[in-house]
């Protein structure tokens, strides 16, 4: 998976991205509830896209949002819609922060890193002890598969079983939540 091919899928896909968004409601609260999303944190939006999750993280009194996407394109639409949050452009992967956050969320993008191994030793540099990491998607792993398959087989990967994911979160984190079931998928730890 090249990293331009995935910037350029995602500036294309950016115009429509809003409309065609699904919310499963009851799933993404059960997502925010998990990752510990509550008043008075700093959180961190992996691949924040144009801002899925901001207003949610609002509406449930936070501190601040940092939101950081790899397309200009999404990036810039996150930007427009939430000022009051601080939107980066860049790879999360090389990007600088001012410090470690209360959460780091990945939501609906874990796939479209090419190394999962690499991705949470970075992310585990991001989130400050006792803070939380929450990798997490609003459909099952066979749904998203479905719809990787078509048209974004060449910027994303299978997403790994959450068992993996929680052995890979280990070294770093106490890996509280694992689920893998036809609603969703979750895991999520607290930073030793």
């Amino acid at each position: 998976m090249d990293k331009k091919e995935i910037i350029a899928f995602f500036d294309r896909c950016a115009p429509w991205w809003d409309e065609d968004m699904v919310r499963p409601e009851s799933v993404i609260a059960k997502i925010l509830d998990n990752a510990g999303v509550r008043p008075g944190i700093q959180v961190l939006d992996v691949a924040c896209g144009t801002g899925v999750l901001f207003p949610d993280y609002f509406r449930r009194g936070v501190a601040g949002v940092t939101g950081i996407d790899i397309s200009p394109e999404m990036a810039a639409r996150a930007r427009a819609k939430f000022p009051q949050a601080n939107v980066l452009t860049g790879d999360v992967e090389t990007a600088s922060f001012d410090g470690p956050f209360d959460l780091v969320m990945v939501y609906n993008a874990f796939p479209h890193f090419p190394d999962p191994e690499h991705l949470i030793r970075v992310l585990s540099g991001l989130v400050r002890a006792g803070g939380r990491l929450s990798v997490a998607h609003g459909m099952s792993r066979a749904a998203l598969a479905k719809h990787h398959a078509d048209r974004a087989s060449a910027v994303s990967i299978d997403l790994i079983d959450e068992n993996t994911l929680a052995g890979l979160m280990a070294p770093w984190f106490d890996v509280d939540v694992a689920i893998s079931d036809e609603r969703m998928y979750q895991v999520c730890g607290t930073r030793k």
